[in-house]
């Protein structure tokens, strides 16, 4: 995946594009998974036989702000038909004129948020997710801005951004789980606890992905990730 911009990694950057382009796959155990009452993960991977769902492209957006490398997230409107009122990262559906998955990410991002697509440099991807409810396939990719961009949000799909730091993320005390009853019975549901907001469901599992490799770049020495993070 060729970068957007070219700048000389700094050394925060360096670290994360390496802990998104290591190939090896992430434990089901490290991931944010809903779980039925006995602990064993319900989430369905794939469409049901003859479905065919639709292909959408988020964005995990890293940039430096007051020291600390900051991610955003964004408050769906509440005037939206699907996912009102819930936590998201920035993106949507791919378009026919979209380059795959990061031009629906970083078109969907300049919509929602105004973040130039020119000023982002893609590192990589993550793990597609499947989400039967609203029957999108998922393609997250990250990408990294050198300094902090200017939000315009688009009040007709965005409430609120919700910016989180790396450090807060990596903070095991961030992750919280409740019992919640659906139509289809009572499950065990993980989220971060963010700004006064339950982030859960596909997002929560993306962030966690991103938050293991994270870890596993240094080798489960957290401290030796922050320092070098914070370092850039």
């Amino acid at each position: 995946m060729s970068q957007r911009r070219s700048q000389a990694p700094t050394p925060w950057a360096a670290a994360v594009s390496r802990a998104i382009q290591d190939p090896r796959p992430i434990d089901d155990d490290a991931l944010l998974l809903v779980r039925d009452p006995v602990g064993a993960p319900i989430r369905q991977a794939a469409p049901r036989e003859g479905v065919v769902a639709r292909e959408a492209g988020v964005l995990v957006l890293l940039y430096p702000a007051e020291g600390r490398v900051t991610l955003p997230l964004t408050l769906r409107s509440r005037q939206l038909a699907q996912h009102r009122g819930e936590v998201s990262l920035p993106g949507g559906a791919i378009d026919p004129g979209d380059d795959g998955p990061v031009g629906a990410a970083l078109r969907e991002s300049d919509e929602e948020l105004g973040i130039v697509a020119g000023d982002v440099s893609i590192i990589g991807s993550l793990t597609p997710i499947y989400t039967a409810r609203s029957n999108y396939r998922i393609h997250p990719v990250v990408g990294i801005t050198h300094a902090a961009p200017t939000f315009r949000i688009n009040h007709a799909e965005v409430e609120r951004v919700i910016t989180v730091t790396l450090d807060r993320l990596l903070d095991p005390a961030l992750v919280a789980w409740e019992r919640r009853r659906f139509e289809t019975g009572e499950y065990v549901v993980p989220y971060f606890a963010i700004d006064g907001q339950r982030v859960w469901g596909a997002t929560a599992l993306i962030l966690s992905e991103f938050i293991a490799r994270l870890r596993r770049i240094a080798d489960g020495a957290t401290a030796l990730l922050h320092d070098e993070i914070q370092g850039g």
